[in-house]
């Protein structure tokens, strides 16, 4: 067994149910706050702030372009969500499409 696998098996035991918070839209922050220290809380982290911040652009774009916008994209953000809560739930590295690379971008 490689050196590193424990622990990293260890931070996904100790941070998946803080994890779960990252998918739930305002919430995100605390697990950015409180599990700085464990790589796949913040990994996770990091992708529930993007889809947030997401949430926010198409709330606020549905103002100038319609309601449409609005349901479409909060589908969208939800079904991401949902992907990421579900990788969360089963021990999971995810990277969502798009949100990963945004994500991965964040230092904090």
């Amino acid at each position: 067994m490689m050196k590193g696998q424990p622990n990293k098996d260890q931070q996904i035991l100790e941070g998946k149910v803080i994890a779960i918070l990252s998918y739930l839209s305002i919430l995100c922050i605390i697990p950015l706050v409180l599990k700085k220290d464990n790589s796949f809380v913040m990994k996770h982290g990091k992708q529930g702030l993007i889809l947030f911040l997401g949430e926010v652009a198409v709330f606020i774009l549905h103002i100038i372009l319609g309601q449409w916008i609005l349901r479409l994209g909060m589908f969208v953000f939800g079904v991401l969500s949902f992907i990421g809560l579900i990788a969360v739930l089963q021990g999971r590295d995810t990277d969502l499409p798009v949100v990963s690379r945004l994500a991965n971008s964040i230092t904090l």
